[in-house]
């Protein structure tokens, strides 16, 4: 992409996302995410009515009176973005791709983090961690991680949705806010995740959430005919007959079975999702989003 074309394109996503961000999310994101992380404050006196589990007790033996922890909302949030960035994120058949979308999402996020004084920081992978910018502040902070969503290019092809939960466990030790943007395309044959215990192990020391974008013919394939397909990551391909209703029902199968594991998985670990199709309007499903957490 040219620097020019790069530009403006980096201009009209900053004025849109953060119009969004200023008019309509900033309120819902600061209710979905403030709050969920409490610090320690100090210890006072115990009064009727506190909760006994924050009795102090150390302080209690020592001063011979019961004492109890007081805890304040933690102002201050890291966010970071995991940005899938595979080759199948380049397909899109309504009015953007895959890529697009995540990259606005994205932007939306950034911009709303931003206006509650958040860190934001950004994590781009295909099959391994392509590029890791760390948290921080700043609008010109900000502008950068819009400018490598919409112009990355990765080495790898393909998707490993454990390399970047492994590395945002390893990479990030205090806990943050951690958004996971991607189409979820990582599943063994029969639709099962294969990123699930790297998801459990993530998710159990992070406040992990997953946007997941995906196209309407990844559900349902179109009465074409005879049509050739290619996965875009591994380069194989093959003959269709879409005209074929067993095919079809087939395919339909095969795709409610992946979603319906990756819902079931991210039920039984508690990470709130949001899945969003390329020709929806993701305001509303980001609104519902933040008001279901």
């Amino acid at each position: 992409m040219e620097t020019t074309e790069l530009l403006k394109k980096v201009r009209k996503i900053e004025i849109r996302t953060r119009a969004l961000s200023h008019q309509i999310f900033a309120g819902e994101y600061h209710s979905a995410f403030k709050g969920k992380g409490m610090a320690f404050s100090e210890v006072r006196e115990y009064q009727w009515g506190d909760d006994v589990r924050n009795m102090d007790w150390n302080v209690t033996a020592r001063l011979g009176a019961p004492y109890v922890k007081i805890f304040e909302e933690e102002r201050e949030l890291t966010v970071v973005l995991m940005v899938d960035v595979s080759r199948s994120g380049l397909f899109g058949t309504r009015t953007s791709t895959k890529r697009d979308r995540l990259a606005e999402i994205a932007a939306v996020l950034s911009f709303s983090a931003t206006l509650n004084n958040d860190k934001v920081g950004a994590l781009f992978f295909s099959d391994k961690v392509e590029k890791f910018i760390p948290p921080k502040k700043g609008r010109s902070h900000l502008l950068h991680i819009i400018r490598e969503m919409l112009e990355f290019t990765p080495e790898s092809d393909g998707t490993d949705i454990s390399e970047a939960l492994h590395f945002l466990t390893n990479a990030i030790k205090k806990k943050c806010t951690a958004f996971l943007l991607s189409d979820m395309l990582d599943t063994d044959s029969d639709g099962s995740p294969r990123y699930e215990a790297a998801l459990k192990v993530a998710a159990g020391r992070h406040d992990l959430s997953v946007i997941r974008v995906y196209d309407p013919l990844e559900k349902e394939l179109p009465k074409a005919g005879l049509i050739h397909v290619k996965d875009a990551e591994t380069g194989k391909g093959a003959w269709v007959d879409t005209d074929s209703p067993s095919v079809r029902q087939l395919y339909r199968e095969w795709a409610a079975a992946g979603e319906d594991a990756l819902r079931r998985m991210l039920l039984k670990y508690n990470v709130d999702s949001a899945s969003i199709s390329t020709d929806e309007d993701y305001v509303k499903a980001l609104m519902l989003f933040f008001k279901q957490r």
